[in-house]
């Protein structure tokens, strides 16, 4: 039997953690393991309890979001995604968010249907990056005077740097084996290697590598 997916809720909005954990709590195969009020209790909370998925918001009193994420993230041998939420589509978020470990990043208004897939598609470890994610990542390198280049990427093929360029335009799996004409098994395999070469916890983090190792230019 499968194990139910774990998810943590972590707003300092009563009403909305509560309508949270009905929706989460409602779906088969998920359950809600706690609540944060704040960032402190998130990280508090991550720690003991090792959820799937922490449903993160931004804006909190105290420690915020996203240096909560930034905790949670570097625990050492942590395999808690964190999912983030906001009532704001503002481009900085998205970039300090995904730099910070943040698996994905969606807005409080999306649909509930839409924030239980994005659940499981983060827990999945895939990362979630729609195509306004990335389009918002490539304008963030695109305003940088200067880009600051990791030291490359050593011990990637050049099969897998075909990968990864793929992945950083915002390409699924399924459109990257069609364009290298490879099974849907062989790119995962790929994207398997990828993530312990670059030292990445998922696709999102794949394609802040791609663009600052200079793999991939914002305009091209």
């Amino acid at each position: 039997m499968t194990e139910d997916l774990r998810v943590l809720l972590a707003d300092d909005q009563t009403l909305l953690r509560g309508s949270l954990r009905v929706l989460v709590d409602a779906e088969p195969g998920m359950v809600t393991t706690g609540e944060a009020a704040d960032g402190e209790q998130a990280v508090r909370l991550a720690r003991s309890q090792r959820p799937d998925v922490v449903l993160m918001d931004v804006r909190m009193p105290g420690l915020d979001g996203i240096e909560a994420t930034r905790r949670i993230c570097a625990e050492p041998g942590s395999a808690v995604k964190v999912l983030m939420l906001t009532m704001f589509d503002l481009d900085q978020y998205v970039f300090t968010a995904l730099r910070a470990g943040a698996s994905g990043f969606l807005l409080k208004d999306t649909p509930p249907a839409d924030l239980l897939t994005a659940i499981r598609v983060v827990a999945a470890g895939d990362g979630l990056l729609a195509p306004g994610v990335t389009r918002r990542l490539i304008a963030e390198f695109a305003r940088r005077p200067e880009p600051t280049p990791r030291t490359g990427l050593p011990g990637v093929t050049e099969r897998e740097r075909d990968v990864l360029e793929l992945i950083a335009r915002g390409l699924s799996n399924a459109e990257i084996a069609d364009r290298l004409h490879v099974g849907a098994a062989t790119v995962k395999t790929h994207i398997g290697h990828l993530l312990t070469k670059v030292g990445a916890r998922d696709r999102a983090q794949l394609v802040i590598a791609a663009y600052e190792s200079g793999l991939v230019a914002p305009g091209t």
